[in-house]
């Protein structure tokens, strides 16, 4: 053997000697041969298992070949990536094991064939960490609605109206609208309920047509949907994250529809989007739900849409006052600031425990409570 490497083969067996002899500390042995302890254990241990062939260098190559990915896995695999350019390996294998596909190989056996086959871009961002978020205990106890728009076509922007079960992720609406205007998502909506049931509550942001710049978060819309019974939350002002639910679903959409072909029109796209519906429901694993499809836990609401509005009525002994057109109401001597978009409405007057302070409602939802006195 070439004279370097007998003399580190001479090094070796002589520091295993010494430290077969137990004279010297091996810390100590470590450092006078400039070697780490991690190192000076590695050749003790194969010393003692093969003896002195056991210090000559080992080949660095894998002791155990990996078993090649089968055709067959290997092409579906392929398919599914090409069909859905946005899934990442866990889902892939998710949504494979789904259809029978066995035997699967590992996730990071088929990002690593992703990358081969060049469907990964290497300046992709990877390894991002779930967010940790809250979520209702069952379905239809909270939904959250927002636009993702505009979207550009050729015929002029769209506006699609999403609506998402904040308990399984299942998506109720995604509807190409053409304008946002509170009789078109009012008009969407009943087919919504007509077709879930009702929600207990519904999240949204504070801009039109369910929100309001003012003080007063109330429109149109959402004193109709208090009439209908849903209660109504508005997100933080400049907190996005307050629906971060909707913000995640909005980004997945993108990504996987809204940039991939240029649209003719609202319908041309309200065509890719209700086949993408079916995919992300039924088929897309959902990494938040342990890579189950949001399908698999809704079910729709027991609480039916009334297609006829109940009439509101208020305890008896609650006071009852007509909102006037400028959203006022006169009580007891004072002129109260209600919301012009309940002009027309009765509210009631609940009394608090407090003197002279109100709760005030409106069909038993409460929209603010005043107090009469408050200088005193």
């Amino acid at each position: 053997m070439p004279w370097a490497e007998r003399t580190l083969m001479l090094l070796r067996q002589e520091f295993v000697c010494l430290v077969e002899a137990g004279r010297i500390p091996m810390n100590e042995l470590c450092q006078r041969f400039g070697i780490s302890r991690k190192t000076g254990y590695k050749w003790v241990r194969r010393y003692r298992a093969d003896g002195p062939a056991g210090l000559t260098d080992r080949s660095r190559r894998p002791q155990h070949v990996v078993r090649r990915v089968p055709e067959a896995i290997r092409e579906a695999i392929l398919q599914e990536r090409r069909a859905h350019p946005a899934w990442g390996a866990r889902k892939l294998r998710q949504r494979l094991q789904q259809q029978g596909h066995t035997p699967l190989p590992a996730c990071s056996t088929i990002t690593a064939l992703l990358h081969r086959e060049g469907l990964i871009d290497a300046n992709s961002p990877s390894g991002q960490q779930p967010w940790q978020c809250f979520e209702q205990p069952a379905p239809n106890g909270l939904w959250q609605m927002d636009f993702k728009g505009p979207v550009k076509t050729l015929a002029g922007p769209v506006q699609p109206l999403t609506i998402l079960d904040d308990h399984s992720r299942y998506n109720l609406c995604l509807q190409a609208l053409l304008n946002q205007q509170t009789a078109t998502v009012q008009e969407t909506l009943r087919t919504i309920f007509r077709r879930y049931g009702l929600p207990d509550r519904m999240l949204m942001d504070n801009g039109s047509p369910w929100g309001d710049a003012g003080n007063q978060p109330y429109t149109q819309l959402t004193v109709w949907l208090l009439h209908v019974g849903i209660r109504v939350s508005h997100s933080r002002p400049y907190h996005p994250q307050t629906m971060g639910k909707e913000e995640r679903f909005h980004r997945t959409l993108t990504r996987e529809v809204l940039s991939q072909a240029q649209w003719q029109n609202a319908t041309h796209l309200q065509q890719a989007l209700g086949k993408w519906r079916t995919i992300y429901n039924h088929e897309r694993p959902h990494e938040a739900l342990g890579l189950a499809v949001p399908a698999s836990r809704y079910q729709p609401s027991l609480r039916a849409f009334p297609e006829t509005l109940p009439p509101i009525e208020y305890d008896q002994g609650v006071p009852v006052r007509k909102v006037q057109q400028e959203g006022v109401i006169h009580f007891r001597g004072h002129t109260i600031k209600i919301s012009k978009a309940f002009r027309g409405y009765p509210v009631g007057m609940r009394p608090l425990p407090e003197k002279n302070r109100y709760d005030v409602l409106f069909c038993h939802h409460r929209i603010k409570t005043i107090d009469l006195c408050p200088n005193k």
